[in-house]
């Protein structure tokens, strides 16, 4: 299974985009979009609730999916809209259950988001790894589409059509977001006696190793098994370790930074 990502500036594109990857057999239920919203208005006028709901989103943090799956009767599983409020990016719309699923990740299981309607081949093969990318690109308020094809052709054509639209690669959103942290990182590195320049690679490594979604809020000792097993010699490096530590506390800053209120919380300050 092959994985295609695109970010895009606008809905719109992404929207547009998606529409081009289902002219190439992608099915429509391996395609989502991935939005931010942060009015409670555009929220609502995109996902209906039911009277069952519990108001507010707080239930949907960590990326437990709302009461809104069913948007229309017999809505395909590619036309599903979910609710999300995900740590560290705030509100967010996810059309397509694959978008719920990743986003899911932070804080809920693939299966307790989409249930068996998301292949496990899908399941195991989202970027986890890429997560962090994404949260950027829609705290950013950008749009992202992404997409499984079985076919290795069709994918490369996938990701040019994307090209041709207008997208981001993941990898240029990667290098953006790091170039955007760098000088702060090399300033503290270097400030603790190290030589950045000479290990900057291996000091990344461990920033984004403590970003993905299974490893969050874990220390690296916790962690030790599992780096070892994902990195090899380097995750016991003192720049990968300290990276590591680093990338940690990034994660705390952005979600106490991008924290939004409950919804019943956000009415009280407004009324006041």
């Amino acid at each position: 299974m092959e994985s295609i990502a695109g970010i895009f500036n606008s809905l719109a594109d992404a929207r547009r985009a998606a529409a081009i990857l289902r002219t190439l057999g992608i099915p429509e239920d391996r395609i989502t979009v991935l939005t931010p919203h942060t009015s409670e208005a555009e929220i609502e006028a995109s996902v209906p609730t039911d009277d069952t709901e519990q108001p507010g989103m707080g239930k949907a943090l960590g990326g437990t999916v709302g009461a809104a799956m069913g948007v229309a009767g017999g809505a395909t599983a590619g036309a599903v809209v979910a609710s999300l409020l995900v740590p560290g990016v705030g509100p967010v719309i996810a059309l397509g259950l694959l978008g719920a699923a990743l986003l899911g990740a932070g804080g809920a299981t693939v299966g307790a988001v989409a249930g068996d309607a998301l292949e496990k081949a899908m399941a195991d093969g989202l970027p986890h790894d890429e997560l962090y990318v994404y949260e950027d690109a829609l705290r950013r308020g950008r749009s992202v589409v992404m997409a499984f094809a079985d076919d290795e052709l069709i994918a490369e054509n996938a990701r040019a059509e994307l090209a041709r639209a207008g997208a981001e690669t993941v990898d240029a959103a990667r290098a953006e977001w790091w170039i955007g942290l760098r000088d702060a990182e090399q300033e503290h590195y270097v400030s603790q006696g190290g030589d950045f320049n000479l290990d900057e690679a291996k000091y990344r490594l461990g920033f984004e190793a403590a970003l993905h979604p299974g490893r969050r809020g874990k220390s690296g000792q916790d962690m030790a098994p599992n780096l070892l097993q994902a990195y090899g010699s380097d995750s016991a490096t003192p720049p990968f370790r300290q990276g590591y530590e680093r990338g940690r506390r990034y994660q705390v800053y952005i979600v106490e930074t991008y924290k939004v209120a409950p919804r019943d919380e956000q009415s009280s300050k407004r009324a006041a």
